[in-house]
């Protein structure tokens, strides 16, 4: 009879052991409380989430890098394109201005030949004799006009008499022997010759010895 009770004790606390749930319990180690466990895996938790931020802050900090560069080059660039642009509208400035003289100054010189007639009659006028002084002295009036007009255009006249003769000013139409005077100089002037600026818009047509 004994032997049959601790036989049936025996299948109970066997059939008690199947139907209590698989549990693993980790034991601690020896001198180790259960606790640091549960720290261990919570600092492995940390290190990760410190690892990822810190790659994080790294890959926005090479993308902030990669963008500053990228706008260096930009600014670099438009800078350049700038320089060139005021480079060539200086270039562009000067030409126009240059042009403009060179236009002003070919208008003025051709309007100026076409007053010079005027001036040499004026000239013939006053080389003729004559007993009315009053007349004469109109003439003068108006030759002195003329001149003072000329002369705030930039047109001057052609210094000819007594001179060497130039070719780049003169117009050799006659030549004279005269052992008197120098080589190439100038003796009659028949018609004065005038510039403007550097530019010669009438020749002097003169007389020129030896």
């Amino acid at each position: 009879m004994t032997d049959m009770n601790e036989e049936k004790d025996k299948m109970d606390a066997a059939a008690e052991t199947e139907s209590q749930p698989d549990q693993v319990r980790e034991e601690p180690k020896a001198g180790e409380p259960a606790e640091n466990k549960s720290d261990k895996k919570e600092d492995k938790k940390e290190d990760k989430k410190e690892k990822r931020f810190g790659k994080k802050k790294e890959d926005e900090r090479a993308a902030l890098e990669a963008e500053k560069e990228a706008l260096e080059k930009d600014k670099a660039a438009l800078n350049d394109k700038y320089l060139r642009i005021c480079a060539e509208y200086d270039n562009f400035r000067r030409r126009s201005q240059k042009e403009k003289d060179n236009l002003y100054g070919e208008i003025r010189a051709n309007t100026v030949q076409q007053f010079l007639p005027v001036y040499d009659n004026l000239e013939r006028a006053l080389k003729q004799g004559t007993e009315d002084e009053a007349y004469r002295k109109g003439v003068e009036m108006i030759m002195t006009q003329f001149n003072a007009t000329l002369e705030k255009l930039g047109v001057k006249k052609i210094e000819s008499l007594g001179q060497t003769f130039d070719p780049n000013k003169h117009n050799a139409v006659m030549h004279v022997d005269d052992e008197s005077l120098g080589e190439n100089t100038i003796v009659e002037v028949f018609q004065e010759g005038f510039t403007v600026g550097d530019k010669v818009i009438r020749f002097a047509m003169v007389k020129v010895a030896n």
